[in-house]
């Protein structure tokens, strides 16, 4: 049998690996709790903890390379405490300087626009916050890169700390209609 290919709205709380022997991970929650997915299967590229939304995941070790190692565009909608300005927006378009790996680090120009609606996604589990600490805005980032918690650095650096994130599309393949947890089988990724 080929190779198979899976699509996942990943919750809040969930690590984008499928089990750890790790002491600190014990009480953690897993992507093998969501699904039964096939052996070898792994998660395409990673969203943290704190993150939601789309996750790629194979059995084909090349198409994870291939998708992880090119500049394929990852699009996300990030909730971010304020009211976003267009100087802030024009900021993260042309390139912020964030640390990573003890180094600082300039993100590649990007796609940053601010959304007039806000997106229908379901409450998430643990609550944001509520309305008396002042207006959060939703905007919409679409990268080419992925450094560790890239998006959060690029918008707490321009003065607009990331509430809630969701990965909305890798490529050509979008979250589409998947209900938060839930899993799709998928013909080919690229």
């Amino acid at each position: 049998m080929g190779h198979q290919h899976f699509k996942l709205f990943k919750p809040f709380g969930y690590l984008s690996q499928f089990l750890s022997n790790a002491r600190h991970e014990r009480n953690k929650k897993f992507l093998g709790e969501l699904h039964d997915f096939p052996p070898g299967t792994m998660a395409i590229g990673r969203l943290d903890k704190d993150s939601e939304g789309l996750l790629l995941l194979t059995t084909d070790g090349k198409v994870s390379a291939e998708i992880t190692g090119t500049n394929i565009e990852k699009e996300y909608y990030v909730q971010v405490d304020g009211e976003i300005t267009d100087q802030a927006l024009n900021a993260l378009r042309n390139g912020v300087d964030i640390s990573h790996n003890n180094e600082i680090y300039k993100t590649k120009p990007c796609n940053a626009h601010k959304l007039q609606i806000a997106p229908n996604f379901p409450e998430r589990s643990k609550r944001i916050r509520d309305e008396r600490h002042g207006p959060t805005s939703w905007i919409t980032i679409t990268i080419t890169e992925g450094k560790f918690r890239q998006v959060r650095k690029m918008t707490a650096k321009v003065g607009f700390p990331t509430l809630r994130l969701i990965r909305v599309r890798v490529g050509r393949i979008t979250l589409d209609n998947l209900k938060m947890g839930e899993v799709q089988s998928v013909l080919e990724l690229i």
